[in-house]
């Protein structure tokens, strides 16, 4: 009864705020990302809007609201949605489960970057978000061919993938080729560039962007000759590229969720969602030793040359209690001599 009248005095909450007027809030579409020139000159920003500051106030608490996440961003529009998943991936709290109760049909971006993202999530939200143009999986060591496999069939319209950063996501982006190369319905063209849309099969026909940065020099060949379509790690140029525009989510420096959250402060994610494991101290080099453990060490040789002298306390203040009883008491005075009778006749017999 508790649960449920909590999550409705939230879902209330975020009902009182007009999140349709907020014209200080940036992010009402998330696949609107500023031009370059904006970021080379950036405007003075005015004070965050009220829902920038409960978005920000909300993720410096998320872990306390992921259990309930589920039934609470049932009544949430999507790009508020889109900000939650943006700070639970920079608070390393984003999951299958965080990233499956927030997923939108209207999204049209997918940053799960250095996420614990898994096959199973990936598969869901490219069934739920079916018009996804720009997905990054970079560093994602638990997605694998089968997780990109869904993503590919489930969303037609991507343009922009981004992978790699890490040795298990750069050995899932070279297995990728296979799922990325055109299979061609019509072999008797004299020319695959020639050939249209419906003449091509599979192969994430709409992908035009691969962001790889630390590709290889054999699989970018490989990728060049088999997926001549697909445009390798983009530089941006006035020109373009081929005369396309080379677009903003396909520019490595420039994570794909950042225009999300550029009205939310950052000190939000400066909480982290893991508490970092202690490195264990080096016992044989005490130069590598803080000041903490140093201390520690210090008392316990300390506790462990004062241990015979606290026994040997503890014994005489035993004795001297044992006999203090025996001069107050005299039925204990007499049941002590009666036992020490009783030993010297044991003793003799």
């Amino acid at each position: 009864m508790e649960r449920e009248k909590n999550l409705s005095f939230i879902t209330d909450s975020v009902k009182v705020l007009d999140l349709k007027t907020g014209s200080d809030f940036k992010p009402t579409n998330p696949t609107i990302f500023p031009s370059q020139s904006s970021r080379k000159s950036p405007k003075k920003k005015g004070p965050a809007s009220l829902v920038s500051l409960c978005l920000g106030l909300v993720g410096k608490h998320l872990e306390d609201l992921i259990p309930d996440l589920a039934d609470i961003a049932v009544n949430f529009p999507a790009d508020i949605k889109m900000v939650i998943a943006t700070i639970a991936r920079r608070r390393k709290l984003l999951n299958d489960e965080v990233i499956v109760s927030l997923a939108d049909c209207s999204w049209e971006i997918l940053d799960i970057s250095g996420s614990d993202v898994s096959d199973i999530g990936l598969a869901k939200v490219a069934q739920i978000c079916k018009s996804l143009k720009a997905v990054d999986i970079s560093r994602c060591s638990s997605i694998t061919t089968a997780g990109v496999s869904e993503l590919v069939q489930h969303c037609r319209s991507l343009e922009t993938f981004r992978c790699g950063g890490c040795p298990r996501s750069d050995q899932t982006a070279r297995r990728c080729l296979q799922l990325f190369k055109p299979k061609l319905n019509d072999v008797e063209g004299d020319s695959w560039e020639e050939l249209d849309t419906a003449a091509i099969a599979n192969g994430a026909e709409s992908l035009r962007w691969l962001v790889w940065p630390k590709i290889d020099k054999n699989t970018l060949e490989s990728f060049s000759t088999e997926c001549p379509r697909i445009i390798v790690n983009p530089k941006p140029s006035p020109f373009g590229f081929r005369g396309t525009k080379v677009p903003t989510e396909a520019l490595p420096d420039i994570a794909l969720d950042d225009p999300v959250v550029e009205d939310i402060d950052p000190k939000t994610w400066a909480f982290r969602g893991s508490i970092p494991r202690a490195t264990p101290a080096l016992l044989s080099n005490s130069a590598e030793l803080s000041i903490a453990e140093k201390f520690r060490l210090a008392f316990v040789e300390r506790d462990t040359k004062l241990a015979p002298k606290r026994a040997k306390n503890a014994r005489q203040h035993q004795r001297r209690a044992e006999r203090e009883w025996m001069t107050i008491d005299a039925r204990a005075k007499a049941l002590a001599l009666a036992s020490q009778a009783s030993k010297s006749l044991y003793n003799r017999s």
